[in-house]
């Protein structure tokens, strides 16, 4: 079972489901006043405004920040089409809503953003897990 962790401040909820976070720091750079690593608990939805919060949890590399609005029942998914990037020294992101497939026949849908990993190192395969940075991938 996947876990969540849920944060609200009465609009918005911050999602984040540590497993699929690679620790790019993206959220921490766009938003310290929230998104503090260091602290318990490390979103603090209190410190910003909604739409804020919403824009930078949207930037997240790996998708494991989501939010949901106050009245939608399902988290909303940041992107509208598919689009494909590739992270310098890092993994191949799939922003949109995907279907995959595994090699045991197992299907499993992806929303927001996926991180796939390049370097091979990845304890998570096919997802990406940071090991990239402990290899020095390039």
């Amino acid at each position: 079972m996947e876990i969540k962790k849920e944060y609200s401040n009465g609009e918005v909820t911050v999602i984040w489901k540590p497993k699929k976070c690679i620790h790019s720091g993206e959220c921490v750079k766009g938003l310290s006043e929230v998104f503090q690593p260091q602290q318990k608990p490390w979103i603090k939805v209190d410190q910003a405004n909604s739409e804020d919060i919403i824009k930078q949890v949207a930037k997240c590399p790996s998708g494991a920040l989501a939010y949901k609005k106050k009245d939608d029942s399902e988290e909303t998914s940041t992107s509208e089409i598919l689009k494909v990037t590739i992270r310098e020294k890092g993994p191949l992101l799939v922003h949109g809503c995907i279907e995959i497939t595994h090699k045991d026949g197992k299907e499993e849908k992806k929303e927001n953003i996926t991180a796939f990993c390049r370097c091979g190192a990845s304890k998570n395969k096919p997802f990406c897990d940071g090991q990239h940075k402990n290899i020095n991938f390039d």
